[in-house]
């Protein structure tokens, strides 16, 4: 079990997004978490097929790589995910991703009943995101996603960073402010999951 899952959830293995990660990933683990990787790029995960199987019981019945990552992420403390923006949203992987944890959405409200609102957050979630365009409302539809996915695996949105104007591979190694601030960010959260 890591005491941290990281995410990338860009289809560009060596983007802006990733580079971010992998500094958040270091600082992590120079605080001394343990960190399990996933390239959702990598993995088989099958779009929710909205069959509401995981009415009987909170499991979905599409058996793929998504089991392996929900399982790891449900057994972790923190939650780091980076997606870069396209068309104000995270990228297909990681919605495709993020919508199979319908089931989990079902078993908490539906089978459990836990009201809304009344639970307590047994874990953190960190969100990195870049976006090509300086638009000001550019996160606005992304952090409301990540907040209620979230939400469904008992985690706060503890901090996000946020990037405009970044769309080239690389480009954010010119910004080394913005490393040093993912760095900090990832020595923090393991921190305070200590």
């Amino acid at each position: 079990m890591a005491d941290i899952v990281a995410i990338y959830g860009s289809p560009r293995r060596k983007g802006n997004t990733a580079q971010l990660l992998e500094r958040a990933v270091q600082g992590a683990q120079e605080q001394g978490s343990s960190v399990r990787e996933f390239v959702l790029r990598d993995l088989r995960i099958s779009p929710c097929l909205e069959i509401y199987a995981c009415k009987k019981d909170g499991e979905c019945a599409i058996q793929d790589d998504f089991q392996l990552v929900r399982d790891e992420l449900l057994d972790s403390k923190g939650i780091m995910l980076a997606s870069p923006i396209f068309f104000y949203s995270v990228t297909g992987q990681t919605k495709v991703f993020l919508d199979r944890f319908q089931s989990m959405w079902v078993k908490k409200y539906l089978l459990d009943q836990v009201p809304f609102g009344q639970w307590s957050p047994r874990r953190k979630g960190y969100f990195i995101s870049v976006g090509a365009t300086r638009g000001k409302k550019l996160f606005d539809g992304t952090l409301l996603t990540m907040k209620y996915f979230l939400d469904t695996v008992d985690a706060e949105l503890w901090k996000s960073l946020l990037c405009r104007g970044l769309d080239q591979a690389g480009e954010v190694l010119g910004y080394p402010e913005l490393l040093n601030e993912a760095y900090n960010d990832g020595a923090e959260l393991a921190s305070s999951l200590a």
